[in-house]
């Protein structure tokens, strides 16, 4: 089974496997891509609400990945919900990857290339340079922001 995200229905996203996805990417939809929205889901297109605790579980491996802080709920629960379905994940979306990646979940890409590696994101000091494995509100040296960092 495939779950869509927004992505596989502005790009016009065809299979003959089973589809699912969840009721707030219709809201991500506009013009064409919610009329696709409208047509899978009058053909038998399954409408997912992933449960509470996968989608803590989700939020968990995204702000161990680093992630979390750049998906939206919308993003989180597609994840949950391709994680509850045993589905593959169907987006364009880097950070979904990742935390896909993170919790076995397969994914396919439509309009870009996939990730190659999963990533462990940093967070740097904007004002002394530190960097730090877990993201905090404020550096704890100096007081200054912290940006989030590729680790490589």
């Amino acid at each position: 089974m495939y779950v869509l995200d927004s992505s596989a229905f502005i790009h016009d996203f065809h299979t003959s496997e089973q589809t699912a996805t969840i009721p707030l990417v219709r809201e991500e939809l506009e013009d064409e891509s919610a009329y696709r929205y409208d047509a899978m889901e009058g053909s038998g297109m399954h409408i997912h609400i992933p449960n509470d605790d996968t989608t803590e579980k989700v939020q968990r491996a995204a702000r161990e990945s680093g992630d979390l802080e750049v998906l939206s709920e919308t993003d989180v629960r597609l994840i949950a919900a391709s994680f509850e379905l045993d589905g593959t994940l169907v987006t364009d979306d880097y950070a979904m990857q990742n935390v896909a990646e993170k919790l076995n979940v397969a994914v396919e890409v439509i309009a870009r290339e996939g990730i190659d590696e999963q990533r462990h994101w940093h967070w740097q000091c904007q004002g002394c340079g530190r960097e730090f494995d877990e993201e905090k509100d404020r550096c704890p040296i100096c007081g200054s922001e912290l940006a989030r960092k590729n680790p490589s």
